[in-house]
């Protein structure tokens, strides 16, 4: 069994790789980034919860701090947490489905996170963290990937079923969330149960 001191020292390297990481601006001629990568995790040797969001915003781009934005308060309203809380690597770690800013879209919403990042690096990462208990997966690409053939048609449907995935996914558990983002208002008000 690895000691804490090897989990860190693990995590570290491996994280200093994905800060490093290139691959969609360079490997990907299709179509690259349209910036600077700049990857954006947290991982953690001893937080029980990993934040499983989609991919950073424009602030999160710019700060390099993962939910520095409208949406990251909300989450912390969601939690009850403070920001020092959130923000401690021992309560939280913060893995995203892309680690990149993906761009946006020609109506200014971000894009999707970028398809090769989570089979690049997302099982390498996760397995450094076994002590996880509980995957607060944000938003559908979350779903897709924590949940596989147990998430609903719909992200509704998905968020609203959230004790059935809850009891059914093993530990870890997953507990499917919406979106935070500001742009998803008009679902928070439609679906006052959640």
């Amino acid at each position: 069994a690895r000691d804490y001191r090897q989990a860190v020292e693990e995590l570290a390297l491996l994280s200093a790789e994905i800060r490093a990481c290139r691959h969609c601006r360079d490997a990907v001629p299709a179509k690259p980034l349209p910036h600077e990568p700049r990857p954006v995790v947290v991982p953690s040797a001893t937080a029980r919860v990993l934040i499983a969001g989609q991919a950073p915003g424009t602030r999160v781009h710019e700060t390099g701090l993962p939910f520095n934005d409208r949406s990251g308060d909300r989450l912390r309203e969601w939690l009850g947490v403070t920001r020092e809380e959130f923000y401690d690597p021992g309560n939280f770690a913060i893995v995203p489905m892309g680690f990149c800013f993906p761009g946006q879209d020609a109506k200014g919403g971000d894009l999707p996170p970028r398809s090769e990042c989570a089979p690049k690096w997302r099982a390498r990462l996760l397995a450094l963290m076994p002590q996880i208990e509980l995957v607060l997966a944000i938003g559908q690409y979350a779903h897709s990937w924590h949940l596989g053939a147990a998430r609903r048609s719909t992200l509704t449907e998905t968020v609203r079923d959230w004790r059935g995935i809850y009891g059914a996914s093993g530990v870890p558990h997953v507990l499917p969330l919406p979106h935070p983002s500001w742009r998803n208002t008009g679902w928070l008000k439609a679906n006052p149960w959640f």
